[in-house]
């Protein structure tokens, strides 16, 4: 198959002055909105005790663990500034992304210890079941690094309970190691009641000399069995009792180590626990990283900082998408599939790092004379139109067959509408690619590159494709909302508009409703406020797009749970013909 792999059909130009000079206000607006995601993410990074505190205390941070633990240069963070639920403490108190450790790709979390001690907040749950659903659909093991005080108590009725609650991920623990992914922990400081259970629940417990974890803390064991309220007097013979207790935190390492033998080993130092994750992670089944190889790694022919100049910051600015693409996959090579149907999409294999992978993005732009062919109307690329629709649903089935990885890019403005696309059959064949893309089962992951709206954000490979879409990333650019602003305002103001002229009221009321919601579609659609809400997974920097794009390729050919030899690929062979 070297023919077909070892060197694709190059693509791509290089950008010329005239571009550049056109394009520099757009890049510096996408280089200002970057600069204001990285002031968010340093805060979220500071939140909690200074890590001076921390340090003085004897204890490194979940960051300073994460530095030690992960291969420089790996880490490619997620959910930092997920905070749904709009937490005073300004985050859901886990830190989460994918790197390698010690050349093997895993999902690592740990709790903030510097925030209450590593407590359960509101949005947790959320946050710890992304991450344990990403080690799934990667089939990769999950590393926790475990400092956890249990539950914020004034807030439980916001995490306690629920189906996805603060013990879900016990659950998902045990269904990833039953499919064969191990969990690991390094476990630290206090872990009582719920951190007793994030403790006990993974594969492999390696703990710190220090550490304990138990069903309850020393506040339940020595102040239990209140009386349906409290005075001065309950309240000072709580105290008194509070005083006499001087036990240590139930479940310490003389327990857990050398009575249960849960512990399965004890570390005088936090690097010890450290260093043990690392040794545990050499014993992981992994391939070799040329096995999955289809052609020596390239980087792109063209520099990425040419992204800014490409992708314009101004949502109805016309670009091209496969100059963007150049910028990301090997060589800037591709295998075009049917490229001349379905227009408003790209379908096509690219490299990643070597290795296969299937890439799917919205063109834009006017899309020639006649077409839709069912319409009398000019197609505009970022719509979704019944050739292109069909396209997809090929193309997604074939990497299915082929066990292709697929990178889906989105810049949407929906599906066609109207009853010429409703003859063209445009819903069924929108819910077929739902259809489509839940038999493959393949990983998939989403850069939203400027809009995801309406219902082709869904059709699309977006996270609502829970069980198949990894991790979505956003860019300075990114606007996720069911449709425009605009659009919105005219949907649900219009008849009321009318209705207050025939009546021969003014209409300044509904004017001033029609422009606050548009005001509102701008601010709840931008990419801070797509991280915060989970809407994506991580707003990135596009000079750290291909970064992530290797990880989740390398993290997909590690150790897939299904092979297709490259000398048995249909795609390849119904591209070329």
């Amino acid at each position: 198959m070297k023919s077909y792999f070892d060197t694709m059909d190059p693509f791509g130009k290089s950008l010329k002055p005239g571009r550049i000079k056109r394009a520099a206000a757009s890049a510096t607006a996408l280089r200002e909105i970057e600069a204001g995601i990285g002031e968010a993410v340093t805060a979220a990074h500071e939140v909690g005790f200074p890590t001076e505190k921390i340090n003085k205390r004897g204890w490194m941070t979940v960051y300073q663990r994460l530095e030690y633990l992960v291969d420089a240069g790996t880490w490619c963070p997620l959910h930092t500034l997920y905070n749904p639920l709009e937490n005073e403490e300004g985050t859901t108190n886990v830190v989460d992304g994918v790197g390698q450790i010690d050349g093997r790709w895993a999902v690592v979390i740990g709790f903030d210890n510097k925030v209450m001690a590593g407590a359960w907040l509101p949005g947790q749950s959320e946050n710890i079941l992304r991450a344990t659903d990403l080690a799934a659909r990667l089939h990769i093991p999950l590393v926790w690094l475990v400092n956890c005080s249990g539950a914020k108590l004034p807030e439980q009725e916001k995490f306690y309970a629920n189906r996805r609650g603060a013990g879900t991920p016990f659950y998902r623990h045990a269904e990833l190691e039953q499919a064969g992914i191990p969990v690991l922990a390094g476990i630290y400081g206090t872990n009582p009641a719920g951190g007793g259970y994030q403790s006990i629940s993974p594969t492999i417990l390696l703990a710190h000399k220090d550490a304990n974890m138990a069903v309850g803390g020393v506040g339940i064991v020595s102040g239990m069995a209140p009386k349906g309220g409290f005075d001065t007097a309950m309240v000072q013979e709580l105290i008194a009792k509070a005083n006499e207790f001087t036990g240590g935190p139930p479940g310490d390492v003389a327990t857990h180590h050398d009575a249960t033998g849960f512990f399965t080993r004890v570390y005088d130092e936090e690097t010890g626990v450290l260093d043990g994750l690392k040794d545990y992670m050499r014993a992981m089944p992994a391939y070799g990283s040329t096995f999955f190889q289809a052609a020596d790694p390239k980087d792109p022919a063209f520099p990425i900082d040419d992204l800014y100049h490409l992708l314009p910051a101004n949502p109805k600015e016309v670009y091209d998408f496969d100059e963007i693409l150049a910028r990301l996959v090997d060589g800037s090579e591709r295998l075009e599939f049917r490229p001349d149907d379905g227009p408003e999409v790209f379908t096509g294999v690219c490299k990643i790092d070597g290795r296969l992978v299937g890439c799917i993005g919205n063109r834009q732009g006017y899309l020639g004379k006649g077409y839709p062919e069912y319409a009398d109307y000019p197609g505009m690329g970022g719509k979704l139109y019944r050739q292109g629709l069909i396209k997809m649903n090929e193309f997604v089935t074939l990497c299915g067959r082929d066990r292709l990885p697929i990178i889906w890019f989105q810049d949407t403005s929906g599906i066609d509408v109207g009853e010429l696309a409703e003859k063209a059959e445009v819903l069924g064949l929108g819910q077929g690619l739902i259809y489509s893309i839940q038999q493959t089962d393949v990983p998939m992951m989403l850069v939203v590159l400027r809009k995801g709206t309406a219902a082709a954000h869904y059709v699309m490979g977006g996270p609502t494709a829970n069980r198949h879409n990894a991790f979505s990333l956003g860019t300075p650019a990114t606007e996720i909302e069911v449709m425009h602003g605009e659009t919105a305002a005219v949907a649900t103001y219009a008849r009321r508009a009318a209705k207050e002229q025939a009546a021969g009221r003014s209409l300044d009321p509904i004017i001033e409703k029609m422009n606050a919601l548009v005001e509102r579609y701008h601010e709840t659609s931008r990419p801070a406020y797509c991280a915060q809400q989970g809407f994506v997974d991580e707003v990135v920097k596009l000079t750290e797009l291909r970064r992530y794009l290797q990880a989740f390729t390398g993290a997909v050919y590690q150790n897939p749970t299904s092979i297709c030899p490259r000398h048995h690929m249909l795609l390849p062979r119904v591209i070329r013909g």
